[in-house]
């Protein structure tokens, strides 16, 4: 179990009065702290200082959609790797996707009950936390892969993997969010500075010679069909 001693509070974003008294009650009892806001503007101008440990946020929010709070959560770096996870009434799968698609680690349908939502919570912080590559000294470690970033190299075991600067670029912003899964267009807009909606296969076509190179570790970037990719912190089962 993922002790709540080593997260930040949680940040509820709800415009349900309700819903936020309950969430803290159910929440508070299982020994997490949290704030709670009624409005998307709120959670914004709160999150980057709050440093929450996950965000439980309302899809269908007054003024600001949940997608919206959820795409400029992810385009502040220090909230850029928060888990998300999304509230809604609705279930459809096109909702999933968007929620998805704009950076939310996991999505509840309303109703749920207390002890689900906890679960999931549990879930996803255990989860970011075993993604969480190692970083001491400018490089990062997670398994058999070893990146310093200060000297652009890389390793796989003890041999080192000849990689462009876009490829080094691409490896190390997947490992310093290893776990998480990242949408092509956040990949877009980090790793070539392009905009994320832009219609192209830019990232699939270096994913893919990445993969190549990294040989046996390639294995560990995973594509999230529909979303994006995601470098797993755990090798994956043979």
């Amino acid at each position: 179990m993922v002790g709540v001693e080593s997260t930040g509070p949680i940040l509820v974003v709800d415009d349900e009065a309700d819903i936020r008294t309950l969430l803290a009650h159910v929440l508070g009892k299982e020994g997490f702290t949290v704030r709670a806001v009624a409005t998307g503007p709120e959670a914004l101008a709160l999150a980057p200082s709050l440093r929450p440990g996950l965000v439980l946020l309302d899809l269908m929010l007054p003024g600001m959609q949940g997608t919206e709070v959820c795409r400029r959560l992810r385009a502040e770096a220090a909230t850029a790797s928060v888990p998300i996870i999304m509230l809604t009434a609705r279930g459809d799968e096109v909702d999933r996707v968007v929620g998805f698609e704009v950076g939310a680690d996991d999505y509840v349908t309303k109703p749920f009950s207390s002890r689900e939502l906890v679960l999931r919570i549990r879930a996803v912080l255990r989860r970011v936390g075993l993604g969480s590559a190692e970083e001491t000294a400018g490089q990062l470690r997670l398994g058999a892969l070893r990146i310093d970033a200060a000297a652009h190299r890389a390793w796989v075991d003890d041999d080192e993997v000849s990689l462009t600067a876009t490829e080094f670029r691409l490896l190390t912003t997947l490992a310093r969010r290893s776990g998480r899964v990242l949408t092509r267009g956040q990949l877009l807009q980090e790793v070539w500075d392009m905009p994320p909606d832009l219609g192209t296969r830019t990232v699939d076509t270096h994913m893919k010679r990445l993969r190549e190179k990294l040989g046996a570790a390639g294995d560990r970037i995973e594509t999230v069909r529909g979303v994006g990719y995601r470098l797993n912190a755990l090798a994956p089962q043979t």
